[in-house]
C-alpha cells in the first residue's frame, strides 16, 4: 500500500545473464526514450506541472547525490565525505538535523548504509524531477545484489528516477549462495530490531543459488 501507485500495477521484470548493473543503466538510457518516442510521440512528457525529458539522463553514486544536493555533507574536505562508519555518519545526521526541519529520524542501532539511505532519501529524492540513475547502494538495505569488489560495504545496484519518483530497481543478481545466506542472517537480525522491511529467510533460494547461476543483471521496473 503507497500513495505513490496504484494497489494493482503493471511492472516489467527480467534478467540477463552474464551482464551486470551497468549493461542495465545503458539499457535504460536507450529502453526509456525510445518507449516514449513510440507511446508518445515524444521523448518529453508532462507530470506534476513539470517537463520531463527522458533523453536527457544523469547518473549519480548514492553518496554523489547526497553530497550533490546538500554540499555539506561533504564537510571540510569535499574529496573525503564522511560515510567511512557509523560514527561519521552519524555526525552527518546530527549536521543534518541543526540545519533542517522537520528532522530526520536517526537510531544509532542501525546499519550505517541504512542510514546513509535515509539521508539520501530526506537530501536528494525530491530533487530528482529529470530521469536520473542512482547507483551503488549499501550492502544493509540489498540484500539480493551482489558486492562491489573494492567496497563490500557497497553493492552493484542502482534505481532510476523520475518525476522524483523511484520507477525503477536494478542490481547485479547475488550468486554465491554462502554470501546470500549471511546476508539472509543479517536481514532477520534487523527484522529482531524492529525493521518490518527486512528481507526474511529464504531456504530455496539459497538452495537455489547452490546449484549455480550465471552472472546476471536483474530489472524491475514500474509501467503505470
Amino acid at each position: 500500500i503507497s500513495t505513490q501507485h496504484n494497489p494493482e500495477f503493471t511492472m516489467l521484470e527480467f534478467y540477463q545473464a552474464y551482464s551486470d548493473y551497468r549493461d542495465l543503466m545503458d539499457l535504460t538510457e536507450e529502453m526509456l526514450p525510445f518507449v516514449a518516442r513510440e507511446v508518445n510521440g515524444s521523448t518529453k512528457a508532462t507530470f506534476n506541472g513539470h517537463e520531463i525529458d527522458f533523453a536527457q539522463w544523469q547518473r549519480l553514486s548514492m553518496r554523489e547525490a547526497i553530497i550533490h544536493y546538500w554540499p555539506e555533507a561533504a564537510g571540510r574536505k569535499p574529496e573525503m565525505p564522511d560515510f567511512a562508519d557509523a560514527r561519521a555518519v552519524g555526525e552527518l545526521v546530527r549536521r543534518f538535523n541543526a540545519a533542517h526541519t522537520p528532522h530526520m529520524p536517526y537510531n544509532p542501532a542501525d546499519p550505517a548504509g541504512k542510514t546513509i539511505a535515509e539521508l539520501f532519501e530526506a537530501v536528494a529524492e525530491e530533487h530528482l524531477v529529470q530521469p536520473t540513475i542512482i547507483y551503488d547502494f549499501p550492502v544493509a538495505i540489498s540484500p539480493l545484489s551482489k558486492n562491489k569488489r573494492e567496497e563490500p560495504d557497497w553493492v552493484e545496484r542502482f534505481e532510476v528516477f523520475a518525476g522524483t519518483l523511484e520507477i525503477g530497481n536494478a542490481f547485479s543478481e547475488l550468486n554465491d549462495p554462502e554470501e546470500q545466506r549471511r546476508r539472509f542472517e543479517e536481514q532477520l537480525r534487523q527484522r529482531e530490531r524492529g525493521d518490518e522491511e527486512a528481507h526474511v529467510m529464504d531456504e530455496d533460494y539459497v538452495r537455489a543459488l547452490s546449484y549455480g547461476m550465471p552472472p546476471t543483471a536483474g530489472y524491475g521496473l514500474g509501467i503505470d
